[in-house]
């Protein structure tokens, strides 16, 4: 009884932090009708600053890094990008109504990572002073750029065998799938190449690791300190409310498709964050991964793809329905993962302890 106790008192007091009071704001603004709007330059500009900080935070940090104690959660990272694609897209395709198509690609949303669910989790720890490695930054590209990759080479294979070339909603392919033996589809070497060179130029992806390398190559301390961390939690801030907004307008796009997105987009967050919080205490376990980096790969894992994912699905899988996988994504999947921080680091507080 005390256990819940503690966990009610936290989620509580996380209600009242800014990072989720402002996500709750937006969600509430857009409810009334509220005709506040932030201009798209503005909000990819706050983007791409989040991004930057996260990267040059990782960067500065790995180059102090113990390189075993960074690889074994950057493994775990990418295991996991993988294994909640695969689950998701067997999950989905149990629904009747819902195509293999579009399956895969909102599997592949909630596999890959939310920056700003990344950035909210490190304000909340950072508001309870509480530690965690440095490079967990550095992890974001592993999990996301395995989920994306999985969940388009499994799309186009699935379509390739079962569409005959021609898919559900008249479109035609745009990849060209080699064929193994006994005719049946196989992945061409060009696919791989061409999904992984449109995942690495994404804006979202390209800030995170360009930021990741001047920190690690260059000594950007200076204008860190000086620029990037005192303008993070008033833009993530900012953010919040914008995605606040976006959430509660997509909600209707849920209408157009099967019930089913909606139950994933709220169990799958939980879910996914359980599987990270396994892991990151198995990294524990094995080098000391600290209960704080431990709730960060559980917050990366819960999390769903509103940046890098959408406009590389788009590109690769044009034939699946963006009203499934943005309106499951962002309509309801990140709300619920930032909603559910508190239970991360309650759980990690009582398991490990902070």
């Amino acid at each position: 009884m005390d256990y819940l106790i503690e966990i009610a008192a936290t989620l509580l007091s996380q209600f009242q932090k800014p990072t989720l009071a402002f996500l709750m704001g937006g969600m509430l603004l857009a409810a009334l009708g509220s005709k506040l709007e932030v201009p798209e330059p503005v909000y990819k500009f706050i983007v791409m600053l989040l991004l930057l900080k996260v990267g040059l935070s990782a960067g500065i940090s790995v180059r102090q890094a113990d390189l075993i104690a960074l690889a074994v959660p950057a493994v775990f990272a990418a295991v996991l990008g993988v294994a909640i694609v695969l689950l998701g897209g067997r999950t989905l395709a149990l629904w009747p109504g819902v195509s293999r198509m579009d399956g895969m690609a909102t599997a592949g949303l909630f596999g890959a990572v939310s920056a700003s669910t990344l950035a909210a989790g490190m304000a909340s720890l950072d508001a309870e002073g509480v530690a965690y490695e440095g490079f967990i930054g550095a992890l974001y590209p592993f999990m996301d750029i395995a989920a994306l990759v999985t969940a388009i080479i499994l799309a186009r294979m699935s379509a390739e065998r079962h569409a005959a070339g021609v898919y559900p909603n008249g479109g035609a392919a745009t990849m060209t799938m080699g064929s193994g033996p006994g005719g049946e589809a196989g992945v061409d070497g060009d696919i791989v190449r061409g999904i992984l060179t449109d995942t690495f130029r994404s804006p979202a992806i390209s800030a995170l690791l360009i930021g990741l390398a001047i920190g690690i190559f260059a000594k950007p301390d200076a204008v860190f300190e000086s620029f990037y961390q005192p303008l993070f939690h008033g833009l993530l801030s900012i953010l919040m409310l914008i995605m606040g907004m976006e959430a509660w307008s997509r909600l209707s796009e849920l209408r157009k498709v099967a019930h089913a997105y909606v139950i994933y987009a709220v169990a799958a967050p939980i879910v996914h964050g359980l599987m990270g919080f396994g892991l990151g205490l198995l990294a524990h376990h094995l080098t000391g991964f600290s209960a704080g980096g431990v709730t960060l790969l559980a917050i990366m894992a819960a999390s769903s793809s509103d940046i890098s994912g959408p406009p590389t699905l788009r590109g690769a899988l044009p034939e699946a329905n963006p009203s499934a996988y943005l309106g499951a994504s962002t309509g309801l999947g990140t709300p619920v993962a930032i909603l559910s921080i508190p239970l991360f680091m309650a759980l990690a507080d009582a398991v490990i302890g902070f």
